[in-house]
């Protein structure tokens, strides 16, 4: 009768595991960088697909004010995954030894630049003296723009930052409320097709003309989510990887799904905001080190401009924002 007892009891655990939903534990949130746009389409896609949910997690996605608010809101708890510029993390993680990491390599080199309107007249950075920039709080455009004002012989001391939400900037652009506002390059296509409806055209003064060959955006977690749940982070990692690489191949298809979710966004403006994302993500730079992957000199440069442009210390060590040990 015991025995019967226990194969009973067995067999109820075993029925329990069986019809218990196998991500139910494991619940995840991704901050992103900045508004749900074409950019972010790999993410909305692979969710689509299931890629997380085949790595056992369940995760949401919320849209970003800036990197330096991402990296903020992962090291307090408020998301378990941020996207957000490697420069943020590694300017928190020097200054303040914020406990964030980079845990990915996302765009292997900088799309930052400024959109400034054809009819203003600007036509290089030297331009953007005694004119007013629009920009959000922790934006990393603008911890990086002292190395690009010095580089391109540009007074920083006579431009005006005028501090705005991230959906804002481009309207406040295009109505000549600001003379410039800060975007990564491959918002163009969209932007830019809003500016014509005003009658303006949109031109991109992009950082990398001065030398920027730096990262830029990464995947970030906690040292303590790092440390005390290693295979979380080498699931959602999994998943990441997959959504990028799915599309990278099927981009007009990962835009269906990624307007499906934000409605907001055209699909002709996914797939242009898409097109050009993936050129920072797949490339020569990447064949060489792996996705995801940092190479150390490159690295280290990308620490040198932040240290250069924020006035801290050069000889602090950028690898210990990085940990890249979960990556597939």
């Amino acid at each position: 009768m015991m025995v019967r007892k226990a194969i009973a009891t067995g067999l109820c655990v075993l029925l329990l595991a069986a019809t218990r939903p196998a991500s139910a534990e494991d619940r995840a949130l991704l901050q992103l960088d900045w508004i749900p746009t074409g950019e972010h389409a790999a993410y909305f896609a692979g969710l689509a697909r299931g890629f997380w949910r085949e790595q056992g997690i369940v995760l949401s996605i919320t849209r970003g004010y800036g990197s330096g608010d991402t990296v903020n809101k992962v090291a307090a708890g408020a998301a378990q995954f941020g996207v957000a510029d490697i420069g943020a993390v590694l300017a928190a993680r020097a200054r303040q030894n914020v406990p964030v990491r980079s845990i990915s390599a996302v765009y292997t080199h900088s799309p930052h630049s400024l959109f400034v309107l054809r009819s203003s007249g600007i036509t290089n950075f030297r331009g953007l003296e005694g004119k007013r920039i629009a920009i959000t709080p922790g934006n990393s455009h603008r911890l990086y723009f002292p190395e690009v004002a010095r580089r391109s012989g540009t007074d920083p001391s006579r431009i005006t930052w005028v501090n705005t939400d991230a959906s804002a900037m481009a309207a406040m652009l295009i109505s000549k409320r600001v003379d410039a506002a800060p975007f990564y390059s491959m918002h163009w296509y969209y932007q830019n097709k809003a500016a014509r409806r005003a009658g303006e055209e949109i031109v991109v003064l992009p950082f990398v003309e001065t030398g920027f060959a730096i990262y830029a955006a990464s995947l970030i977690a906690t040292d303590e989510l790092i440390q005390q749940n290693p295979d979380l982070v080498r699931r959602f990692l999994r998943g990441a990887q997959k959504s990028f690489e799915w599309a990278n191949a099927n981009q007009a298809e990962a835009c269906k799904l990624h307007v499906q979710r934000n409605p907001e966004v055209e699909q002709d403006d996914c797939e242009g905001s898409l097109r050009a994302t993936m050129g920072f993500v797949f490339n020569d730079h990447e064949r060489q080190t792996g996705l995801g992957r940092f190479d150390p000199e490159r690295l280290a440069f990308t620490w040198k401009v932040v240290a250069e442009s924020l006035q801290l210390d050069p000889a602090w060590d950028p690898t210990q924002a990085v940990d890249t040990s979960l990556l597939p």
